[in-house]
């Protein structure tokens, strides 16, 4: 066999070579199944992470809807006996006409299982659907019934889409008027949900293999060199997974971002809308009947207040989600106004200084500090019993800080447990995904309070090439 191939013949350092591959084959694909394992499972963990946080704004959503809605109505409500069909109808017409989007609307079911209100789906008006189940076999109509019996709550089922008449899956939430015996609620389709995870989940799958794919050439070219340059190119290859990680984070917050936004967006061009035309409508009415019923005016003017207070929870909400001045005026004026309007609700004497900046935050940096200042303040407000807070927000030849005090009680074991740990753990995740640090000094005592240093690196300040020129003071 040698004499018919003689490139056949195996040396004594090719031997040992060979020998020695054999345990560099079974350390690689021990690493190879390792490395796949944990990046399916940490993958897994962020796509987890991803869907909860997706699906908790859109509970979030539909918790707000069906308070601005109530709150609409509420005045009705509470002013009405448990036979007034004079003030169900006035509510039935108020919910028939709030719809939003191709497929939102608000229904009502009595605790019977009879349909009061389905703006989009009108044949089934005044039916009773008691008992109906979908193709999964669920008596949603019963279920959502049941949950509004015990206060309200949130049922995700298949349901018919009004656009299409396709059944989708959704989330409902439901509330109950229990005087009247009824179950109020609307739902929101999550299909993008649902298509965001099963994308993130197939990219996912790619990259295993993509990885799975160099580690075996990696394999091949170790084969014909030395054990060490292996080793290299394997830890090479563990610090781009990390970076892929670390990457996938990024876009969580990212999405949080973009939803609170779009539900921003909803809440100011919809439901206040609405809420401003029920209240000029309801002015009218008022001056019209003046010269009518005595007890009439004071109705009407219970409502309209009612109504006033719900547009400035909408413009509030809206605000605090995704503030406008951020994006259009910069870091500097978005703080100064959060500054005031915390000022202004809470009366606490609060300062807030800057300073020009040479360069200027990337959006990420300023959505973070943004959203670290409106933890803070929060907290403050719930939390610190102060009578004095300062903000400041300055650059320096390290980057940029983000320093907030105030003259509070401190932080302790037991404002943790009420919920302020939860805000805390939310600004370090924030400033670490920006490389940077953040500090937290708290003293107890009549002189004591709290001081966080939010400090961001000087790769989070753009280059003067690449930027605009400043055009407001404190323009981050």
């Amino acid at each position: 066999m040698t004499r018919l191939f003689p490139f056949l013949r195996l040396t004594y350092g090719l031997k040992l070579s060979l020998v020695a591959a054999v345990p560099l084959i079974l350390a690689v694909a021990a690493i190879s199944t390792l490395v796949t394992v944990q990046s399916r499972t940490l993958a897994e963990r962020e796509i987890k992470s991803l869907e909860a946080q997706l699906l908790a704004a859109k509970k979030e959503e539909l918790r707000n809807y069906v308070t601005q809605a109530r709150n609409g109505f509420y005045f009705i409500y509470g002013n009405a006996a448990p036979n007034d069909e004079v003030a169900k109808r006035r509510v039935r017409q108020i919910l028939s006409a709030m719809i939003y989007g191709d497929d939102g609307f608000f229904f009502v079911y009595d605790y019977d299982g009879t349909n009061l209100v389905s703006p989009r789906q009108t044949n089934r008006i005044n039916q009773n659907w008691s008992g109906e189940t979908n193709r999964e076999g669920v008596a949603v109509v019963d279920d959502l019934i049941m949950i509004a019996r015990q206060g309200d709550g949130y049922l995700t089922h298949l349901w018919p889409k009004p656009s299409t008449g396709e059944e989708g899956r959704m989330i409902t939430y439901v509330t109950s008027f229990p005087s009247w015996r009824w179950a109020v609620g609307t739902g929101v389709f999550i299909d993008d949900v649902l298509s965001s995870i099963a994308t993130a989940r197939a990219e996912v799958e790619a990259r295993v293999k993509r990885t799975f794919g160099y580690i075996s050439v990696i394999t091949l070219t170790a084969l014909v060199m030395v054990f060490g340059s292996g080793m290299v190119i394997n830890f090479r290859e563990r610090r781009l997974a990390d970076a892929k990680l670390k990457k996938l984070t990024q876009r969580v917050f990212d999405a949080q971002e973009e939803e609170r936004g779009r539900v921003a967006r909803e809440l100011h061009d919809g439901i206040s809308q609405i809420l401003v035309g029920v209240r000029f409508s309801l002015d009218s009415a008022r001056r019209r009947l003046a010269q009518g019923a005595p007890d009439a005016d004071s109705s009407l003017e219970q409502g309209i207040e009612n109504l006033g207070t719900a547009i400035t929870e909408v413009r509030r909400i809206s605000r605090d989600l995704r503030p406008g001045v951020l994006d259009d005026l910069g870091l500097g004026p978005a703080l100064k106004t959060l500054v005031e309007d915390f000022e202004e609700r809470t009366g606490i004497e609060t300062e807030f200084e800057t300073a020009v900046f040479r360069n200027r935050l990337d959006s990420n940096a300023k959505t973070a500090l943004y959203r670290i200042a409106q933890e803070a303040l929060t907290n403050i407000e719930r939390h610190a019993s102060a009578t004095r807070t300062a903000v400041d927000m300055r650059g320096h030849k390290n980057g940029a800080t983000l320093k907030i005090s105030d003259n509070g009680c401190g932080i302790n074991a037991t404002t943790r447990k009420r919920g302020a740990g939860v805000g805390l753990r939310n600004m370090e995740e924030r400033v670490e995904q920006l490389d940077g640090q953040l500090t937290i000094r708290s003293s107890h005592g009549p002189n004591g309070g709290t001081v966080i240093l939010a400090t961001v690196p000087l790769t989070r300040l753009l280059s003067p090439e690449i930027k605009a020129q400043p055009k407001f003071e404190g323009d981050t």
